[in-house]
């Protein structure tokens, strides 16, 4: 049972990394159910403080995920169109053969989001596409650096109790 837990755990935090760029994947909360699942195998005596702190980090982070983007569309000039345009610009982005489609991707869609919104004014726009960008990059970082924290915490746990896990 607690090589079950261990593997599925382990999946979780990988797949949380992938989850901080995939707006379909809540990324934090894969990666903070992976050391639960973790904490729950027999051999690993319980850690309430990390799962508390870590269970905080990921809801603190699961909130500014949605609140830097849009905080930052908005000190650009930028509508409600340029966040779903950058959102939908990603998932195409990942999807298509680009290279660095995840990155180029937000950015035109965007773009495009808000000359939806206001086609004559192109400049504004620009400005809030760049400012939707922004905001997505550094919500997308600060979820990239809690899932490997996360997985570095996982894997430095079941380093020090591997005797007892296996």
């Amino acid at each position: 049972m607690d090589s079950t837990l261990l593997i599925i755990g382990l999946i979780c935090s990988v797949v949380g990394v992938f989850g901080s760029f995939l707006p379909a994947l809540p990324g934090p909360a894969l990666s903070w159910i992976g050391l639960l699942l973790l904490y729950l195998t027999e051999s690993i005596p319980d850690n309430y403080w990390i799962l508390g702190i870590t269970l905080f980090i990921t809801i603190i982070v699961t909130i500014l995920d949605y609140v830097i983007p849009a905080k930052d569309t908005k000190r650009f000039g930028g509508s409600k169109y340029g966040i779903w345009g950058t959102n939908i610009g990603l998932i195409v982005g990942l999807i298509s053969p680009i290279p660095f489609g995840f990155i180029i991707g937000p950015f035109v869609g965007a773009f495009i989001g808000e000359l939806y919104y206001d086609k004559q004014d192109h400049q504004r726009a620009l400005k809030a596409a760049t400012g939707s960008f922004i905001g997505f990059l550094a919500s997308t970082f600060i979820k990239f650096v809690v899932c490997i924290a996360f997985l570095g915490t996982f894997i430095y746990v079941a380093w020090d109790y591997k005797s007892l896990l296996f």
